[in-house]
């Protein structure tokens, strides 16, 4: 089963996601694709992991998903903007290779068997216009990366002011 939860900044989207996790699985794995690009980042991310507390398992996977054993498992991968942010960055913000890559990876992710992935997204594109070209570029990749999850999707769940939107 996959469900994918988008919404914009701060809107509810990881709660919601692990409200989920939780009632499908008394012992979830929360998937971080973050990068550690500083020390308060870091920092971050271990608040993060204190307040979702000892039933959870964490990982850590800045790009090779497919590679982490899932299976028979409810998972949490949040989330995908810092996700592709990884692939745009090691490939020098070659859009195309960026995605190629990203859809390579979620083809041989979504491959894995009785695994319940619940994946967490942004809507980028929905806010101000990006002032840079590489900041357009990555609204491209977000966008169509979040298309070719939805279209996967047997469940897509627009988060709105901390409100559900079922879409699909």
């Amino acid at each position: 089963m996959l469900y994918f939860i988008t919404g914009g900044e701060r809107s509810g989207k990881s709660r919601y996601a692990q409200e989920l996790a939780l009632s499908l699985s008394t012992n979830p794995v929360y998937v971080a694709t973050a990068r550690k690009w500083d020390e308060s980042f870091e920092q971050r991310i271990k608040r993060h992991q204190q307040e979702r507390g000892p039933e959870w398992q964490n990982m850590e996977e800045e790009k090779h998903l497919s590679k982490l054993d899932l299976s028979q498992k409810v998972v949490v991968i949040d989330c995908v903007t810092l996700w592709l942010t990884n692939f745009y960055t090691d490939n020098q913000y070659d859009l195309h290779l960026s995605l190629q890559e990203a859809k390579d990876e979620l083809t041989q992710l979504f491959e894995q068997n009785n695994t319940h992935l619940i994946i967490i997204s942004n809507e980028i594109g929905m806010g101000v216009h990006a002032q840079t070209e590489s900041a357009r570029r990555f609204v491209e990749l977000q966008g169509w990366t979040n298309q070719y999850i939805a279209r996967q999707a047997d469940q897509v769940t627009l988060m709105v002011s901390g409100i559900p939107l079922k879409v699909k």
